[in-house]
């Protein structure tokens, strides 16, 4: 099956089969924390990542699952989503994925990595971020709307260069493990061994 095929099909059932139809979100709900995980678990990982990223399309389709299934379904490990756009399309399918509300911003992501090898180099670029779009219920006018937000345009910004500026990320993706930086998408094997330290610490 075609990857694009394969993306859009898992990002329709994950939308059928986690959320509702996306409603006019505030500014707030758009730039809050996304996650998935317990939030008790012990350790955290928090990821810094541009959706034209295709080191960062790598680790959500090959790395994370593994990570998901391994750390995070068994309650061991949080991991929470920044967003470090590079580039205005990136920036804008960012925008777009904030907008679609709380729970449906993860599906949308993946949903968007998943197909970003299509999507990213299209002539049309926009129509194939609104279709993903529109699983989750948007519609037409909400993408243009939120497109057109200009407070939530400026609040991505600023996070992404407080992150530059404070934390230190220059490139994507770059990952935080118990606040130790790391940089680039690593193999499973090397996260791994990596979280591993990170909870032995815990114990």
């Amino acid at each position: 099956m075609p990857r694009i095929i394969l993306g859009i099909a898992i990002s329709l059932m994950l939308f059928t089969a986690t959320t509702s139809f996306a409603q006019k979100v505030s500014l707030n709900e758009a730039m809050a924390e996304k996650s998935i995980g317990n939030p008790d678990a012990p350790i955290t990982m928090i990821e810094y990542s541009s959706l034209t990223c295709s080191h960062c399309a790598a680790f959500h389709t090959d790395t994370l699952p593994s990570i998901k299934k391994d750390y995070i379904d068994t309650g061991k490990l949080r991991l929470v989503f920044w967003d470090f756009p590079l580039g205005n399309l990136a920036l804008a399918a960012t925008m777009i994925a904030r907008c679609s509300g709380q729970d449906n911003y993860v599906p949308m992501t993946s949903a968007l990595f998943l197909s970003q090898e299509t999507w990213a180099q299209s002539d049309a670029p926009f129509d194939a971020i609104a279709g993903i779009a529109r699983l989750s219920g948007m519609s037409i006018d909400d993408i243009e709307a939120c497109l057109n937000d200009s407070e939530l345009l400026a609040a991505i910004q600023a996070k992404a260069k407080e992150a530059e500026n404070l934390l230190g990320v220059k490139s994507t993706p770059t990952f935080f493990i118990e606040g130790e930086i790391v940089p680039g998408n690593l193999s499973y094997s090397e996260f791994k061994n990596l979280l591993d330290k990170a909870l032995a610490k815990k114990l």
